[in-house]
């Protein structure tokens, strides 16, 4: 797993900050280049680490600017890693279509 872009913003509420990581991973399926996503939340007080949420689902899309729209739209809305399955969870299903899609149809040519 490679990343292939990052955007990172910062929240401060109260005593806290909260600082977000949205990196567009790239892997392999089957010898062909695939995006997915990562989120990562690190949580500080002053300048102590007090928490790190990480999510991420590997495969989304075989296409790069498909994933970096979605990205952009999870960085744009500072959505939190805990929800990152529940929101994109759809893309990730659309993918395992189309990779089932591509394999039956690689079996039949």
């Amino acid at each position: 797993m490679n990343i292939a872009d990052e955007y990172v913003c910062n929240r401060k509420e109260d005593n806290m900050e909260f600082n977000y990581s949205y990196r567009l991973i790239k892997s392999d399926y089957r010898g062909i280049p695939v995006y997915g996503i990562e989120i990562e939340r690190k949580d500080y007080i002053g300048i102590k680490n007090i928490n790190i949420e990480r999510d991420k689902v590997t495969m989304i899309s075989f296409e790069k600017d498909k994933a970096e729209d979605i990205l952009k739209k999870l960085y744009q809305n500072q959505l939190s890693p805990i929800h990152l399955v529940d929101i994109i969870g759809c893309y990730a299903d659309e993918f395992s279509y189309e990779a089932d899609y591509r394999n039956y149809s690689e079996k039949i040519n």
